[in-house]
This record gives C-alpha cells, structure tokens and sequence, in this order.
C-alpha cells in the first residue's frame, strides 16, 4: 500500500517547524490507515464491480449506482435488479427456469462486507425483485433467511409488487418441451416413475402398482438419462461491488435450475455458497452446479483462503479443485477479488467469464477463463 504523496519543499529555520506541524498530521493518518488496512484517500482502484457472466447492463447498472455516490449494498441491489429486469441469460428474474411444475421461483442473496449481514430469500414465489426483498430481509429483520410462500408473503407487506406470476411465454413452452420429452432430463434419483413423468417411487417398493416399468427398457433408458443432466441450463448473477473507501457488499439473483423439483434451493440464498464478502479481506462469487457447490461452501473457502495470504488466482483455483476432487463431473466456477482489488477466476468443466469495471476502464471488461 503506497503513502499519500506529499509535496517536496525546501525547508529551513522556523519555517521548518512550522511547515513540519502541518504535515505531521497527515504522517500520522497514514501510519493508521497502514494499520487498519484501509486508504484514507480513494484508491485509483475504487470504486470497483465484479459480476459472473458478461451481464453488461448488470454491471454498468452497478458501476452507476457506486460512482454516484450510493452504498456498496445499495449499489449492489442496483446491478442485480438490472439483471433480474433483463431476465439475463434466462436464467436471472421471472420468466425463465421452471421447476417440474412449470413455476419459476426466486433465489437471492446480499451480504455487507463491512458488518457481516445478510439477508436472503430461498423459493420464493409471486415476487420477481429477489434482491430487493433479500435486502428487505437483512435490514428489517433479526434473520437471514425467509423461504417460500412465507418469503412472499413477506416482501409484498413490505411494500414490493406482488402477488405477480412469474412464469413467461418462454418458460411455459420450455416446460411444455420438456414434457414432450417425457420430463427428461431431471433431478431424480433412485426412483422409478409410474409413468414417464411420474409419480415416482423408490426402487425398493414393490406396491407401486401393476402400471409400474420396473424390468421396462423404457425405465432403464430414463434412469440413465436422469444422471447426465445438463448443468449449462442455470446460471447465477453474483455480483462484488467496492466502494470508493474500499467497503464490499455482494449479491446473488437466480431463478435456479431448470426443471428443479418444487421447493428445491439452490446455493444462490447460501452466505459462502454463492457469495461471501469481508472488507478486511476481499470478495467471491460464484456460479454452476449449486447442489454440489453449496456442500463445499467455494466463496467462503476463496475468503478464508485469501485472510490466510493466497493470492486471489491460487485461492479461487483451490476453492474450485477441491469440489472437482470429490465431483469429478461438476460444473462450476468463482471469482475472487482481495482488498487490494486484484481479481481472478477458476472454473471447471466449462469456460468461465466474468466482468469488471474500475476507474481504470472505459467501460466493462470481460475475462475469460478457461478450465
């Protein structure tokens, strides 16, 4: 961390003492900000955005909101709200992903790095701001999650829109696809369907019924095509943002899995999981398979990891190799981004990008990351 520069002045007599007067000061509030870890100036590297994915507007919805004077969770909300607005890939907002019931339900996140909240809501229908109402939890109450109906509930007596169908035109016919598919592919596990779209009952039941296929090719073939489901088909908007003082908040906004079960949640609503923020420290996000990575807890292990002296680029890449150990067919990748401003990514078993904005930058730059 660089010193404040001064001025150089030829000194001599009182004049010295004088002049040295005014600027011990000064000394001395370098010497703290050394000490706490924090520039008292505004870094040249602050205000700064970082988001999974090339979500353009997202960021520079974020980068406004920040260089405008707002706060890094206020600022935050800004950028995954634009997210949600544009639907972002179809997998942020209402209007995409739905679960085997054709419903779309919301996931989302935010944390302050500077205090340690966080509010979050897990399942949520009827709403589509998911970011706003994961703030309205984490300032209006003494808890960090609200799931469901409930979440619902909740958001819209504090005054967010709803009840609002959150299904679109594509989604529907996305679901209607799927089913022509006979419900293939999903996330069933050591079951059998009653019929190609179920219900489904353990293997071990033998009082299904007569209609069950338990010896049918046509079972084996599902069974089969269930464990390679394609993990390409839910993407998470999570999003770092550091103010001008270097103060970090994150948030997370996804409408999950496509094809999900009912009531699923992912590791988007998951302090650690999806994001994790520490001023003292640094920032992560994360983006893939949440069912696996949500166990391993990525972002939290990327802070932890850099508090302990990796830099970012080691401390994302063990993060991301220590899923892939137990999980050799996952998918997924992070972000890291220290104190300092110094980011990097890692990802497996796809190419990863993600975006920045700095002051240094004309505009967003995306990186891209190869497995």
């Amino acid at each position: 961390m660089k010193s404040p520069s001064l001025p150089r002045t030829h000194l001599s007599g009182n004049a010295t003492a004088v002049k040295m007067a005014a600027v011990l000061p000064l000394l001395i509030i370098v010497l703290l900000s050394k000490v706490t870890g924090h520039e008292i100036e505004n870094s040249s590297k602050f205000p700064l955005v970082v988001s999974t994915w090339p979500f353009l507007e997202a960021v520079r919805a974020g980068w406004r909101a920040i260089n405008g004077g707002l706060s890094s969770t206020d600022a935050v909300v800004e950028g995954c709200s634009a997210c949600e607005l544009l639907r972002c890939d179809g997998t942020v907002g209402p209007g995409g992903s739905p679960d085997e019931n054709s419903e779309s339900t919301i996931d989302a996140l935010i944390m302050n790095g500077a205090t340690m909240e966080v509010g979050a809501v897990a399942s949520m229908r009827y709403v589509k701001d998911g970011i706003k109402a994961a703030r309205l939890v984490m300032l209006y109450t003494e808890h960090t999650m609200l799931a469901g109906d409930q979440a619902s509930a909740f958001a819209i007596s504090m005054g967010l829109p709803g009840p609002s169908n959150l299904s679109s035109t594509e989604s529907m016919e996305k679901w209607a696809k799927w089913r022509e598919n006979q419900c293939q592919p999903n996330f069933r596990k050591n079951v059998l369907p009653m019929n190609s779209c179920g219900p489904y009952h353990l293997k071990t039941d033998l009082n299904v019924g007569d209609n069950t296929c338990l010896v049918d090719d046509f079972c084996e073939n599902i069974r089969m095509k269930s464990s390679h489901v394609d993990f390409h088909n839910h993407d998470t908007i999570s999003m770092a943002i550091f103010d001008k003082s270097g103060h970090i908040a994150v948030g997370t906004s996804t409408n999950g899995a496509s094809f999900k079960i009912p009531g699923r949640v992912g590791d988007g609503p998951i302090a650690g999981s999806s994001a994790y923020a520490d001023d003292e420290v640094g920032a992560c996000g994360a983006t893939g398979d949440g069912d696996i990575m949500m166990r391993f807890l990525p972002c939290y292990q990327v802070v932890e990891s850099m508090r302990l002296g990796m830099e970012p680029r080691r401390a994302a890449k063990d993060a991301i190799s220590r899923i892939a150990k137990k999980y050799p067919n996952f998918v997924g990748a992070v972000f890291a981004v220290d104190k300092n401003g110094t980011h990097a990514g890692a990802c497996y078993g796809w190419t990863f990008q993600y975006s920045v904005r700095s002051p240094s930058m004309d505009d967003v730059e995306v990186f891209t990351i190869y497995p």
